[in-house]
């Protein structure tokens, strides 16, 4: 099963129409954030989800509440530029990421290393974002 098919399948808590757009709020805030996915990564270890940090960025899928979701991103404003990007409600974001978030990670670990070495979120970025649309609309 590939990433798409397993964000499909485990995309349950929002509509998939609200994943397809907090998927692309969320690129292109990333896209804009000055750290990428290494920043995702600092941030996440910085606030207290480490062992969340080491097993996104080694490929690992952990699960994550809206909550952690909240407090690993706290401070980078990336919940609320994807909100603003999607067109949804910050709480939106917060319970699809608990499913995106992961994927999205594993998937640029695995592929690409969890960014490009100037901490840039990598070339591959928006193919993924293109194909995850696809896969919820």
């Amino acid at each position: 099963m590939g990433i798409l098919d397993t964000i499909g399948a485990l995309a349950g808590e929002a509509s998939q129409g609200d994943n397809a757009k907090v998927v692309g709020g969320f690129i292109t805030a990333l896209q804009n954030h000055p750290d990428g996915i290494q920043g995702v990564i600092k941030s996440f270890e910085q606030n207290g989800l480490g062992e969340h940090a080491a097993a996104m960025a080694s490929g690992e899928t952990p699960t994550l509440t809206p909550e952690q979701v909240t407090q690993g991103f706290s401070g980078t404003g990336l919940i609320e530029q994807a909100a603003q990007h999607a067109g949804v409600s910050p709480e939106v974001v917060q319970i699809a990421m608990t499913t995106v978030l992961p994927l999205v990670m594993a998937h640029f670990a695995q592929n690409s290393g969890a960014g490009a070495p100037d901490g840039s979120a990598g070339s591959g970025i928006g193919g993924l974002a293109e194909s995850l649309m696809k896969k919820f609309l």
